[in-house]
């Protein structure tokens, strides 16, 4: 009988021998897939070619409004279960990104105050499924990502979220931080989740309301945090000071959808 160890191993053997479903490998399917206008989630790079068709790739995505990384060739020989990269890998997203515009209009239609979530910096996307699964079930409209230093709407995304991404649309945006200005000036009151901030139950959450969660080491950026309207905190009777973002997201969003 195998020791768990070797089961371990055998699994991880397994799942090194095939590329993840989220993704395709390789020059010309990438290529190939920008072409289609498939909505891909973002472009992988290991090395720094310049030229050729790698630099095509990169100037492609680049005016389409998809985030290039630049990763190393042993983490795409991972993502691609070890299949012949050529230093290249897109990762197709789990639903099509809309418009803040888009959410705000939802709000409308349904004749209700705007209720958007803003993710600053939440690079997990398990933590990000689990926002939206709860932004579905509290009333949110929508949830707003940055392109940069931000998770994004992979399968790992949409298989924690539950189902929720067929009902709660989320918009990535380049700049936050003028975002936030879009929605103050939309008549939105913007809120950020901050330790130093007024405690949760004695705000005042009617009306057009715009959330910001910061990422999971980080927190809310400074800029978002200059922007903002209040700050709100959650009470830490611990010794540890901060909880998990999507589970501090989750108390919020009850607090709103409850006064509204």
């Amino acid at each position: 009988m195998r020791s768990s160890t070797e089961k371990n191993k055998q699994y991880n053997n397994d799942f090194e021998k095939s590329p993840r479903e989220d993704v395709i490998c390789g020059r010309n399917s990438v290529m190939e897939a920008l072409r289609s206008g498939r909505q891909v989630d973002c472009v992988m790079i290991a090395g720094e070619e310049k030229g050729g068709i790698l630099g095509k790739i990169t100037a492609m995505a680049l005016d389409m409004g998809v985030p290039v990384k630049h990763v190393s060739a042993k983490k795409l020989d991972f993502m691609c279960g070890n299949a012949s990269h050529q230093n290249v890998a897109a990762i197709f997203s789990a639903a099509e990104y809309v418009s803040v515009e888009d959410i705000l209009k939802i709000a409308e239609e349904k004749g209700e105050s705007p209720f958007v979530v803003i993710c600053d910096g939440i690079e997990d996307p398990h933590n990000l499924g689990a926002i939206i699964r709860t932004a579905e079930a509290t009333g949110v409209h929508g949830i707003i990502v940055g392109k940069r230093r931000s998770a994004s709407l992979t399968a790992s995304a949409a298989k924690a979220a539950s189902g929720a991404l067929e009902y709660v649309p989320v918009a990535r945006v380049s700049n936050l931080a003028s975002t936030i200005d879009n929605l103050k000036e939309k008549g939105l009151w913007v809120y950020a989740a901050h330790m130093e901030g007024d405690y949760y139950k004695d705000v005042d959450y009617s009306g057009g309301c715009a959330l910001i969660i910061g990422g999971e080491g980080s927190g809310v950026s400074r800029l978002s945090k200059e922007k903002c309207d209040k700050l709100v905190s959650l009470p830490m009777k611990g010794k540890i000071n901060s909880l998990n973002a999507s589970v501090a997201a989750g108390i919020l969003m009850y607090e709103i959808s409850t006064g509204r």
